[in-house]
């Protein structure tokens, strides 16, 4: 299903993460944060990164495909979402092995990420770059 990229966000870092509003895949990951304030690696999801679009790929039928090109990236250089922006998070994936999704209701306008995560509702965790055995 696809994930309107308006309720998405591309975050830039260590370990990127993709931020996901009203995603068809919220009910089916994990809550967060994980108990100890762990954030899980979530078993049998992975992510395909790409330039043009990232798939979010699930156990069973649990899936999203959601557009990047022109998607809002923060971290990186312009945060419009353009070509290097993009590119740039693409590798911060590669080198990390994969990158943290985090699925909430609706996007907040301010990223705070303790805020985030101790809402009750958001879900999520680290998932694996498709293609990796890590």
């Amino acid at each position: 299903m696809l994930v309107s990229p308006e309720n998405t966000v591309f975050v830039r870092g260590a370990t990127p993460a993709l931020l996901l509003a009203a995603a068809p895949v919220h009910q089916a990951l994990p809550l967060l944060p994980a108990p100890g304030g762990a954030v899980p690696r979530c078993a049998g999801w992975g992510i395909a990164a790409r330039l043009t679009l990232c798939v979010v790929d699930g156990p069973g039928e649990a899936g999203a495909v959601v557009p990047a090109l022109g998607a809002r990236v923060v971290g990186g250089t312009g945060g419009t979402g353009d070509m290097a922006d993009m590119a740039d998070w693409c590798s911060d994936v590669e080198r990390a092995g994969g990158a943290l999704v985090v699925s909430v209701d609706e996007l907040p306008e301010v990223l705070d990420w303790g805020r985030l995560l101790a809402s009750g509702t958001a879900r999520g965790g680290f998932l694996t770059s498709l293609g990796r055995t890590a």
